[in-house]
């Protein structure tokens, strides 16, 4: 958008200029917010604009004259910026001028030299008087003191500009009045007018009638701007018609010319060659200089012309590229199309040689539009990714369109912020971790890692337990895990018979907002150790007595007396049973079977075994060190199941062979077998 402002020039510090709010529609409210602010090319502010209110007043007062100089119009271009969004208004203030300068002459007086032969209508060139306003304000009319001899007309050059001549209307004569003292004033069109003067002083001389005459009144001329020391730019060329020293011309610009064109022209007294002396350091296209050509006569005649000299511009000046606003750093997720920075890229050539093309390289997610005349924006063409590239270095090349182009780089430097658009990821979606069971409390198992390619807290992961349970029991009474680095502890012992394996998921959480998670499966499988030592199944004794098995009393070989059966809650090899006879009250009867169990008679049983036996057997696991357990078994030789089972005694050995009723008996039945042979001898004996 575009607003044009006029205000009057020296209008007073605080003076209200409008409200530019208003005037481009924005809501005033939001100025403060969106860091409003004028951009200007120039040394000075002159205007203030009120973030509160939009309000716009002068800054500074403003002299339309310094400022703008001969220019017809004096504009002042500001460019209005508003951040959050970026946008770029522009202003114009069109300065009004006022009738604030007096016409003035360059010299305090001004002689002219007058023959007393010169009839009347002899003309005679006046100053002119020079005012910085413009247009009405400016110079309009001459007016001279009354005189009999002289009036003033105005006249009108070849390029249309006019100037005052005096005009001898009555001969002179110089014995009579030697000198005629004058007073021109000139004055503007302001209102009310203003004006200046100057004393014209005329001395009527006796000699020389005639006054050089140029060839042209205007001359033209065209050179470079780069134009060395010497160059030629025009040759003038006036006649006298007098003869001697009074036809003799001499060249010089003129009082009214401007000292710096004086100083940056020469022109040769004698042949009227107008050279460059030094730099042409101007920036108008078109120079005006007045040349006077003056003869040597005694009382030397002069006449003027105009010397219009045109500058043509080459290119020597390079694009100027200005950073008027950055936006840095900026979002990884800006949508394309965001403003990143507003650029400014002037020429100081007129014409072609200031037009500029701009651009970037081709592969970057940024490109420039234009914007306003001579502004640039540089904004977002793709999507951008912290992660791969976390910043640009942007080379805007400008390019002028001179013959041979300037070129002009300036870089800048685009850092991308990240946001939160990458969660955390683990290395494998499942992981299997094995504890032994009765592991201490605390115990550490394992450590899961996750990665987060973002920064800051969106790349800070944290992890914890997602809720679940286990075996009827709540996860967390099982498990802890470390929130800062992932490390899972035992929070109790594991027993392998109550729970061989279960699974749960630790979850990986960001710190960004919103915050970003992944999970792992992480299996945990118990190992066995050999904590259970076998348990006895059959025999079963009970109250502490001794198991009973009753095998007839003749069973054969490798009968089966019975069969020891045993359970091991442990795993493998741990609840891997052999079974041993730890003692046997017969050695040589039984045999016990090491993998099955099973307890056997060894040989057929006679009848004068003992009727009663009793063995012991060890169930042994083989976990390290291995467990066992024992039984006892009572083993009674009938071919009829009692009616009262015998008392086995703890060692199940046979009783003795020589007792003491033994003895008894063995001793009694030797006495009897002794008397029954006495009886028997005496007997034969008593037959014989």
């Amino acid at each position: 958008g575009q607003v044009v402002y006029s205000i009057a020039e020296e209008t007073e510090r605080g003076a209200s200029v409008g409200n530019i709010a208003k005037d481009l529609g924005i809501d005033a409210a939001t100025l403060s917010a969106r860091k409003c602010r004028m951009i200007t090319g120039s040394s000075k502010q002159y205007f203030y604009i009120n973030a509160s209110t939009g309000a716009l007043s002068v800054n500074e007062p403003i002299d339309r004259e310094q400022l703008c100089e001969l220019k017809s119009a004096c504009l002042l271009s500001y460019e209005l910026v508003l951040e959050n969004p970026l946008e770029l208004y522009r202003m114009e203030f069109k300065v009004l001028d006022i009738n604030d300068n007096s016409p003035s002459f360059s010299l305090s007086d001004y002689h002219i030299n007058v023959p007393e032969f010169l009839s009347p209508g002899a003309r005679f060139t006046l100053p002119n008087a020079q005012d910085p306003d413009e247009g009405t304000n400016s110079v309009q009319n001459y007016t001279l003191s009354p005189d009999e001899h002289f009036h003033l007309e105005m006249q009108t050059r070849g390029d249309g500009s006019k100037y005052p001549e005096l005009v001898l209307k009555k001969a002179l004569d110089r014995e009579q009045q030697a000198t005629h003292r004058l007073v021109l004033t000139a004055k503007d069109g302001g209102d009310p007018p203003k004006s200046g003067d100057v004393p014209v002083i005329v001395t009527v001389l006796d000699t020389n009638d005639n006054a050089p005459e140029f060839e042209h009144s205007v001359y033209r001329a065209n050179i470079l701007e780069n134009s060395p020391s010497g160059t030629l730019v025009v040759q003038v060329h006036a006649t006298d018609l007098d003869e001697g020293p009074n036809g003799e011309v001499r060249y010089s610009f003129s009082n009214t010319t401007s000292a710096d064109l004086q100083r940056m022209f020469l022109i040769h007294p004698h042949t009227g060659e107008v050279t460059v002396n030094g730099i042409l350091a101007v920036q108008r296209p078109l120079l005006e200089m007045l040349i006077e050509a003056r003869d040597n006569g005694a009382f030397g005649m002069s006449s003027t012309a105009k010397l219009l000299v045109e500058i043509t511009d080459v290119n020597n000046h390079g694009p100027e590229i200005t950073i008027t606003s950055l936006s840095s750093p900026i979002p990884e997720d800006a949508v394309p199309g965001t403003v990143i920075a507003l650029l400014s890229i002037m020429d100081k050539d007129p014409g072609e040689n200031g037009k500029v093309t701009c651009q970037i390289p081709d592969n970057l997610p940024f490109q420039l539009k234009p914007s306003l005349e001579n502004y640039y924006s540089l904004v977002t063409s793709g999507l951008l990714d912290r992660e791969l590239i976390s910043g640009y270095n942007i080379t805007i090349t400008a390019t002028d369109l001179g013959s041979p182009p300037i070129t002009t780089q300036k870089t800048l430097w685009v850092q991308i912020s990240d946001v939160n658009d990458n969660p955390p990821v683990f290395s494998v979606d499942t992981f299997d971790v094995f504890v032994e069971e009765n592991n201490p409390l605390g115990a550490f198992l394992y450590q899961v890692s996750a990665s987060d390619p973002d920064i800051g807290e969106n790349g800070r992961v944290s992890y914890m337990l997602r809720n679940s349970t286990i075996a009827g029991s709540a996860l967390a009474s099982l498990l802890s895990v470390s929130l800062a680095n992932g490390s899972i502890y035992a929070k109790c012992a594991f027993d392998f018979e109550q729970l061989r394996s279960f699974y749960f998921q630790v979850e990986a959480k960001d710190n960004g907002s919103p915050a970003l998670s992944a999970a792992i499966t992480v299996n945990v499988y118990i190992s066995d150790q050999n904590d259970n030592a076998p348990a006895i199944l059959y025999p079963i004794s009970q109250n502490g007595s001794v198991a009973v098995e009753v095998v007839p009393r003749l069973a054969d070989e490798d009968y089966l007396v019975t069969k020891v059966v045993a359970d091991d809650e442990d795993n493998a090899q741990n609840a891997w049973l052999s079974y041993h006879l730890a003692h046997s009250s017969d050695s040589t009867l039984f045999h016990l079977a090491p993998h099955s169990g099973e307890l056997r008679t060894t040989r057929s049983l006679r009848s004068t075994d003992f009727l009663k036996h009793k063995v012991v057997v060890v169930v042994r696991d083989h976990g390290d060190p291995p467990l066992s357990s024992t039984v006892t078994v009572g083993i009674l030789l009938a071919d009829t199941l009692p009616q009262a089972l015998p008392d086995f005694d703890d060692s199940g050995e046979p009783p003795p062979l020589l007792n003491a009723t033994n003895i008894y008996l063995i001793v009694s039945l030797a006495c009897v077998s002794c008397i029954f042979a006495a009886f028997l001898l005496f007997l034969v004996i008593v037959r014989l």
